[in-house]
C-alpha cells in the first residue's frame, strides 16, 4: 500500500523521508526522523511504535543495520512489517517481512533506502534510490524529485491518495512536516506544491523559533 524513501544529506547532515500510499494519512503513521540520529519508515500493516524504537537504538549508538535487526528480533508480528532506516553515518537497512503485501521490493544506496508494497511493479524503489543519488541541491528538492520518480516508475498498484515529506535539521523539531492526508487528485503533487510554497520560508520559521526578535517580518496584516 506504500512506497517510501529515507535519506541523509551528506553535505548538511539533515535527515528526511518521503512516502505515498493509497491509505489515508500515511505520513502520520509511517514517517519518523530525529535530528542528528536518523530517519525511519515503518510501513506495510503499520506498527507506528517501531519507528521510535529504531531511532532510540540509533541514538544509543547502534548502526541502522544493528538497530533494525534488534527491533525485528524483538517485535511481535514482524512478518507483517516493512522497516527502512538510515543512520548518521549514511548506513542503511531494510526489513521486509514474509507477509509483506502484493508485489514488494526494496533498494538501498549510500545515504538512502527505499521500499514498497502492493506495488504496480518492482521498479519504484530502485527508481527512487537512483533519483536521490542523481539529484543535487536542497534536501527537500531532492526528496520531492525522488517521490515523483517512484510514482513515475509505477508506484502502487492502485491510485495513491496520501503523501508526506518529513525533514529534520539541528533542532529537536521537524523543519518540514508536509502532508496531504487524502485527495482524489495526486497527493504527490499536492505535497510538491506545499514544499514549493514552504521552502522559501522554512529558515524564517526556524529563526522565529530561535529568536523572534531578529526574525523576518511575518508578512501578515497588522505586522509592524
Amino acid at each position: 500500500m506504500t512506497f517510501s524513501l529515507v535519506a541523509r544529506c551528506a553535505e548538511t547532515g539533515m535527515f528526511g523521508m518521503v512516502i505515498s500510499s493509497s491509505s489515508p494519512a500515511v505520513a502520520a503513521r509511517c514517517a519518523h526522523a530525529r535530528a542528528g540520529i536518523g530517519a525511519v519508515a515503518s510501513q506495510n500493516v503499520t506498527d507506528p511504535a517501531l519507528g521510535p524504537r529504531v531511532l532510540d537504538l540509533l541514538a544509543g549508538g547502534l548502526s541502522a543495520a544493528a538497530a533494525v535487526a534488534e527491533v525485528t528480533r524483538r517485535a511481535s508480528f514482524i512478518e507483517y512489517r516493512q522497516l527502512l532506516a538510515v543512520d548518521a553515518q549514511g548506513g542503511t537497512a531494510i526489513h521486509s517481512g514474509a507477509k509483506a503485501l502484493g508485489i514488494w521490493t526494496e533498494a538501498r544506496g549510500r545515504d538512502c533506502a527505499a521500499g514498497g508494497n502492493l506495488l504496480a511493479n518492482d521498479g519504484a524503489p530502485g527508481a527512487m534510490v537512483a533519483a536521490f543519488k542523481a539529484s543535487t541541491g536542497p534536501l527537500g528538492d531532492r526528496l520531492i524529485a525522488t517521490l515523483r520518480a517512484g510514482l513515475a516508475a509505477g508506484g502502487e498498484a492502485g491510485p495513491v491518495h496520501s503523501a508526506g515529506l518529513l525533514m529534520v535539521d539541528r533542532m529537536p523539531w521537524p523543519v518540514a512536516d508536509l502532508r496531504c492526508d487524502w485527495t482524489e487528485d495526486c497527493p504527490v503533487e499536492a505535497v510538491a506544491k506545499a514544499w514549493e510554497i514552504y521552502a522559501p520560508q522554512m529558515q524564517a520559521y526556524v529563526q522565529r523559533a530561535l529568536d523572534p526578535g531578529v526574525a523576518p517580518s511575518y508578512g501578515v496584516p497588522g505586522d509592524a
